[in-house]
């Protein structure tokens, strides 16, 4: 699919927060230039900082973000307006009517939100039309992944086109939904997940080894569809559907709901302790980068080789 050509070099990145920060990584490791805003001072005062970390991760030299201290220095010039606000309907409603107020009539402004429905976050806007969601998957400077939703398909084909521009992997949704697609997929995984350790079926580790060392490799290649494309075997999807598809259903049939007790949190933590081996939450994120990084390398590689 060839993508067209937009040019846009300045960014206004609006929440200082994990996400905010790896945004700006991203966006500043593909020459663009990028400004932020954060009401809160501590936010401001060491997102340069975490950003030179994110960058660090990507294997590019840090570059320092502009921050701003007021939104309408942070908007001034702005292109592409990424707002990175808290899960709050009524506050992402506020920030997004302030940047439409004060942003460039002619900027692209987006929503960040992980799971809020574009209808919701836009109620009270000057013009929720020109709002787009764009959902990345964390963390954005490492994973290609962008979710899109808007009601005008010509912004939302440009904001597509941009991201393809800059090394990204947009999806566009055709209707509205909460979660959109990935967070669905992964909240039905997560919710069997916890029905599996709240049934004694396995511990916290095994259940993950069951995902990381399974189907969570042939999901790094392949989605569910193609997945069981190729689980048809030589018939492909309709051999699997049609001599398959009721052992699909039986399973359905048995899937759980779990409760989401004090004694499941404790379940959780402590098996995710015991999982853990004492290792401290900065090397697991070191280590998740790392690996996610090797991942990204190798399949790079894998499409560069198939092309030749």
């Amino acid at each position: 699919m060839s993508h067209r050509e937009v040019n846009m070099t300045t960014i206004a990145v609006i929440g200082c927060g994990t996400i905010g920060v790896s945004w700006a990584a991203y966006f500043l490791s593909r020459g663009l230039l990028v400004t932020a805003f954060d009401p809160d001072t501590n936010a401001r005062a060491y997102f340069a900082q975490r950003v030179a970390e994110d960058m660090r991760t990507l294997g590019v030299d840090p570059i320092t973000p502009v921050v701003s201290p007021t939104l309408e220095e942070a908007l001034q010039g702005a292109e592409l307006v990424v707002e990175n606000a808290p899960e709050s309907i009524a506050l992402k409603q506020q920030v997004l009517a302030d940047i439409q107020l004060i942003a460039p009539s002619q900027a692209l402004v987006v929503s960040s939100t992980s799971s809020l429905k574009h209808s919701d976050i836009t109620e009270g806007t000057p013009a929720p039309e020109r709002i787009i969601i764009a959902h990345p998957f964390n963390p954005p400077h490492l994973v290609p992944l962008v979710e899109l939703y808007g009601p005008d398909s010509e912004r939302v084909q440009r904001l597509a086109d941009f991201y393809h521009s800059i090394g990204k992997q947009p999806v566009v949704l055709r209707k509205e939904m909460v979660g959109h697609i990935a967070n669905r997929l992964s909240s039905a995984l997560w919710r069997e997940a916890l029905y599996l350790l709240q049934e004694g079926v396995a511990s916290v580790e095994d259940i993950d080894l069951a995902v990381t060392a399974g189907p969570g490799l042939r999901w790094a290649i392949q989605g569910p569809f193609l997945t069981y494309h190729l689980g048809g075997g030589q018939g492909g999807i309709r051999h699997y559907l049609e001599h398959l598809g009721p052992s699909q259903e039986y399973r359905w049939a048995s899937l759980g709901q779990p409760t989401m007790s004090d004694e499941l949190y404790e379940q959780v933590i402590q098996g995710v302790e015991l999982a853990t081996h004492g290792h401290s939450l900065p090397d697991l994120f070191s280590e998740r980068d790392r690996q996610l990084t090797a991942i990204q390398h190798a399949l790079a590689n894998g499409k560069q080789e198939k092309s030749l």
